[in-house]
């Protein structure tokens, strides 16, 4: 076994690509505008680069036009740094909302099928937070294509990619990175239809990994988002940056969590309780039903907690109404056929006639692996990892702070996948051709244990439990009790681990190796989460501590967590950029430390 273990053989890339979703396509195909005989490789995780999350994003992504009377940049950069709960790196929030419009273009222009209206122009949608002069009221800047605005993006970005050269590897997963002297030269490399283990070696790695959205029960993510991208780093003795910071979509489809996106709020969606009233005016007298999502899905649960929400016989679980009855045939038909459709398959309901049932769904990690605003990952000190980038949802830039707003996700995508690669082209055109030799053997270790541990223990089962625990104590609403209680557990169920048993020894497309993998990346991406909520005894955005309900100056920072063993945490600062705010200009006021209502 420990030969079948050993490298199999080493490729040399100029750019690795540690993802094939909508941030990686994006980077991948702009580095390869920029330099035509660049040799970039893109690895997915799963069976083919369209199955990535990014293709689940429905509703749209938000982008000032310049020739838009009603909206203007700055709005878009305030709403952004208000929603955050001030959390937001302002130079970051700057940077992408400046450049949002030319990403549009960018896409329009290789393809993508934007929805438009009767006279031609592109269609606008308001989302949650998104308002024009300060936040007087709701704005129109969210292009979108009907409600499969992911897929339109990955089927351009793809395109893109495929058309000037670049390589996939399917079904492959980078297991370690190989770090040296704090420069990264590739990663190691499990695929899994061979069974075998290759050494990658690139002038420039770039993290895209994606999210860690299956730490929760209920979540809107796919199954392969466990986190990877942040286990790895933690691996290799970086920090992840605001782990806490975790977003739960107030609108999951009851039963299997799958997102009933912000669109149907935005199309005129209103929330009912049990007693069929409205009830968002009360959290939100202003927005309402398109107040940021923190704030919309703590109403719901706060709903369901006084006893107005309603049992759901097939789930056993509780939940609110989204009524979508009062809506044009028009747009349940070409606005939102999409989210209609998963109403009808998933719950047997069919929204044109009937209250469907929602509530929060874990859906998307702020937090991440630390990088500049050009998406060089940092260590604990700040200083810049040479050779290693991170790009997408596994990164924390920060654009979004405590608190995304809808559509920002997949605007980050782009703009941040176009800053990365003028970053990687310009450090390229500076450093030898050749990438780095570099030696590995963690994963040997790591691997080989997997596969030599015996015991009683079902991965599946603490798989559960893991997911159950923190869905429990660590979603919604937090409490230092809870946490604590989740903490201890982790350390227990990470004792249990080592005693579950891998039957299969072949390596070929072995699954209960990778799920074994994976767990470990989930108890350590779930303890960071938790060790970093328990520390910061305040509630900002999406971070809520029912024993500390209010915002604290004295936590104006984000969260640095660093695991060089499970369980041995480092808790350390990085400080809010507040560049706009200190810059003294026209507005500037808007961008101090503000009050957060809607």
């Amino acid at each position: 076994m420990s030969n079948a273990l050993s490298i199999r053989s080493t490729i040399h890339c100029d750019v690795l690509l540690i993802g094939a979703g909508g941030a990686a396509l994006r980077c991948g195909a702009e580095i390869l505008e920029q330099m035509p005989t660049a040799r970039v490789i893109a690895l997915t995780k799963v069976s083919h680069p369209q199955k990535s999350h990014t293709s689940t994003a429905q509703g749209g992504l938000a982008a000032v036009d310049p020739k838009d009377p009603m909206d203007a940049t700055i709005f878009h950069m305030f709403d952004t740094w208000k929603g955050s709960d001030c959390t937001a790196d302002q130079n970051v929030v700057k940077k992408i909302c400046e450049s949002a419009w030319e990403q549009i273009l960018w896409l329009e222009n290789r393809g993508m099928h934007f929805s438009r209206d009767q006279q031609g122009r592109l269609s606008k949608r308001t989302f949650g937070g998104h308002t024009r002069n300060f936040g007087e009221a709701s704005v129109y800047r969210a292009v979108f294509e009907a409600d499969r605005t992911g897929k339109g993006i990955m089927d351009t970005a793809w395109g893109e990619t495929l058309k000037r050269g670049i390589t996939f590897i399917n079904q492959a997963i980078a297991v370690e990175l190989l770090m040296e002297n704090g420069r990264c030269g590739g990663c190691v490399v499990f695929q899994q239809k061979d069974g075998e283990f290759v050494r990658i070696l690139a002038r420039a790695t770039v993290f895209a990994s994606g999210g860690s959205g299956q730490v929760f029960q209920v979540t809107t993510n796919c199954r392969q988002n466990t986190g990877d991208g942040l286990a790895l780093v933690l691996e290799s003795g970086l920090p992840v940056m605001d782990p806490e910071a975790v977003q739960f979509h107030p609108t999951g489809i009851v039963g299997p969590g799958i997102l009933a996106s912000e669109t149907l709020r935005s199309v005129g969606g209103i929330l009912r309780n049990q007693a069929q009233e409205p009830f968002m005016e009360k959290y939100a007298p202003k927005m309402k039903e398109l107040a940021p999502r923190d704030l919309v899905a703590r109403a719901i649960e706060t709903e369901i907690r006084e006893g107005r929400g309603i049992m759901n016989p097939d789930h056993n679980i509780e939940h609110v109404w989204i009524d979508l009855r009062h809506l044009p045939q028009e747009v349940h038909e070409k606005q939102i056929p999409e989210v209609t459709s998963f109403f009808k398959r998933y719950v047997n309901l069919d929204p044109r006639t009937q209250l469907c049932p929602v509530r929060p769904s874990n859906h998307y990690h702020m937090g991440g692996i630390p990088t500049t605003m050009y998406g060089e990952v940092q260590d604990k000190n700040q200083g810049v990892i040479e050779g290693l980038y991170a790009v997408g949802e596994c990164a924390a830039a920060s654009f979004h702070g405590f608190n995304r707003l809808g559509t920002n996700s997949i605007l980050e995508l782009i703009t941040m996948g176009k800053l990365v690669a003028d970053r990687v082209v310009e450090v390229l055109a500076q450093t030898p051709a050749a990438a780095s030799e570099m030696t590995s053997s963690h994963y040997r270790e790591k691997m080989s244990g997997y596969l030599e541990h015996g015991g009683s223990e079902s991965l599946g089962q603490i798989r559960f439990e893991l997911r159950a625990l923190m869905t429990e104590q660590v979603s919604v609403f937090r409490t230092k009790a809870g946490m604590t209680s989740a903490i201890t557990r982790l350390h227990e169920l990470n004792r249990r681990v080592t005693q579950t048993k891998i039957s299969c020894r072949d390596l070929k497309m072995n699954q209960e190796l990778v799920q074994r993998w994976e767990l470990d990346n989930l108890l350590a991406v779930a303890l960071a989460i938790a060790e970093a909520a328990l520390a910061r005894e305040e509630s900002r955005g999406a971070h809520f501590r029912d024993d500390f309900p209010e915002r604290k100056d004295e936590y104006n920072y984000h969260t640095l967590v660093s695991m060089d063993r499970f369980g041995e945490i480092e808790l350390g600062r990085r400080e809010v950029d507040m560049s706009v705010f200190e810059a003294g200009g026209e507005h500037h006021e808007q961008f101090s430390i503000i009050e957060r209502k809607y």
